[in-house]
């Protein structure tokens, strides 16, 4: 993998007092989706950015890809400004390069018309104008980082598992070379045990690599395992932020006393349908 060390590939991220409404139809006031969130993710760091649906988490990582654009604030990677659109092409060519994400759906994400290896060397080819024996030697290099053999790399999504396509969607975000890798919810849709194998992928690579990670989610033991820090979401706003051990082992927040409180403990089951009846049956006659 490449070299990161120089102050070109410094992805630290700092966002500020970012916020971001949307307008609503019918002539109702706007809808604040995010609302004066700041945090710092260090060159080479992890940040988890945690909450329910509807929390703004996945907003935050939409404004700070570029796929949304923030109402007040500021987002800077690597001492770069991103909180307005690119002014040009080669300008979103850089960004794009600078900070990648991976989506929690793979089979979605992907063209199910490309191997792995296509879609891979597709971001070689633009982003470096990689052709001939380099491009097929640097698919490969990236194949074996995210743990494909030669068999899935010539694979279609549909012939992938929902873990190998992941691996695929990892492989293409690494194909840029970005300072910054988003996850946003990136292994909620698999399995258990397949979840802490791209788990441990992941923490290799930022461990080989130096790349930064926004990790968001709301599973609190994916949190632990990858990231150093933690921010807490709730309705848009930052209740709790700190170091991942102590938001998670000590929360001062109520909401994330909640959200701990929610987690399943060992020897937990979903109520059967006919639990779930009686249940309601018993509080409409309490």
């Amino acid at each position: 993998m490449p070299d990161r060390s120089g102050p070109e590939n410094a992805g630290g991220v700092v966002v500020t007092a970012l916020r971001k409404e949307f307008h609503r139809r019918g002539g109702a006031g706007p809808l604040t989706a995010v609302d004066d969130v700041s945090f710092e993710v260090p060159p080479g760091g992890s940040l988890a950015v945690v909450g329910e649906s509807g929390s703004g988490k996945t907003t935050v990582a939409k404004m700070i890809v570029g796929l949304e654009t923030p109402t007040s604030g500021t987002i800077a990677v690597g001492g770069r400004d991103r909180s307005r659109p690119a002014g040009s092409r080669a300008e979103r060519r850089a960004r794009g390069r600078e900070v990648q994400i991976v989506f929690q759906d793979p089979y979605t994400s992907l063209d199910r018309r490309q191997t792995a290896e296509e879609c891979i060397a597709e971001v070689l080819r633009f982003h470096f104008g990689m052709r001939g024996t380099r491009l097929t030697e640097r698919v490969g290099e990236l194949g074996r980082t995210v743990g494909l053999d030669g068999r899935m790399l010539r694979s279609r999504p549909r012939a992938l598992s929902g873990g190998q396509r992941q691996r695929v969607a990892i492989a293409r975000a690494l194909a840029a070379e970005p300072s910054v890798l988003i996850l946003d919810e990136s292994v909620a849709a698999l399995d258990v045990s397949i979840q802490a194998q791209v788990l441990n992928l992941l923490a290799d690579i930022r461990s080989a690599t130096g790349v930064s990670y926004v990790f968001i989610s709301h599973d609190l033991a994916a949190v632990r395992q990858v990231t150093d820090a933690a921010v807490v979401m709730h309705r848009g706003r930052v209740v709790e932020a700190g170091p991942v051990d102590r938001v998670l082992d000590d929360p001062q927040a109520e909401y994330t006393r909640l959200l701990r409180a929610s987690v399943p403990r060992p020897g937990w089951r979903p109520l059967t349908r006919a639990e779930r009846m009686a249940g309601l049956r018993h509080d409409a006659s309490g």
